[in-house]
């Protein structure tokens, strides 16, 4: 039974799933905006919301905990989610992505596009 499981499992096991929304989550922090199917977007939402709130504390412990979340990526990622990205932010709470739905492809899935909010 599927009590009290609310997550999408996308197809995957557990750490499948986790990442896949590692990787997602670095390409966003990256570019800035990736397109990528309508569910994953949806359930990588509040994962990079969450990195964002992190980083805004902007200490050491901050860092190490993304590092952490991200599964240990390049610094470069790390240094630009808190130099960049998390300072624009500063005097919002929450709602730092936007999800825009780009409609179904010829394969039969729905696409959207997820970006961090200016």
């Amino acid at each position: 039974m599927r009590h009290g499981n609310k997550n999408r499992t996308l197809g995957r096991v557990r750490s499948q799933r986790t990442a896949l929304l590692r990787g997602l989550a670095v390409s966003l922090i990256r570019d800035g905006k990736i397109k990528t199917t309508e569910a994953k977007a949806k359930e990588l939402r509040p994962f990079a919301e969450r990195l964002v709130t992190h980083a805004k504390k902007g200490t050491v412990a901050a860092r190490r905990q993304v590092a952490s979340l991200l599964g240990e990526p390049k610094s470069e990622t790390i240094s630009k989610l808190f130099d960049e990205i998390a300072p624009t932010y500063k005097e919002r709470n929450g709602g730092y992505t936007r999800v825009i739905k780009m409609g179904r492809t010829l394969a039969g899935r729905d696409e959207a596009v997820i970006e961090y909010v200016e």
